[in-house]
């Protein structure tokens, strides 16, 4: 069984996620931000389950989604896996993404 680790990247994700729903409702953030985390576990036994980024398919990002969240990840060392991003779906994945990762 694969280990899931989150990037600090990935981490601050979470965070302004927490924030910005904590405005309305810090129990309703917590539960949020748990249920999220939750969702990536399945990572653990099936790493590949998850779709293959489109807009970077040739970087081999594959994400799992939550709700209206792009879970964004890479499997790393024999099925373990490195959340890298969480992003809304809404959003413009390609500037988002290339902007903080500089591809």
């Amino acid at each position: 069984m694969g280990k899931i680790k989150w990037t600090e990247k990935a981490s601050n994700h979470l965070q302004a996620i927490y924030e910005y729903i904590a405005k309305d409702s810090k129990i309703y953030a917590t539960r949020f931000i748990k249920s999220l985390i939750k969702a990536t576990q399945k990572l653990e036994t099936m790493p590949q389950c998850g779709r293959i980024v489109p807009e970077l398919e040739a970087y081999r990002f594959r994400e799992v989604i939550y709700q209206k969240y792009r879970i964004v990840y890479r499997i790393i060392e024999e099925d373990n896996v490195e959340v890298v991003a969480v992003i809304r779906a809404a959003r413009e994945f390609n500037k988002v993404f290339r902007e903080e990762w500089e591809l």
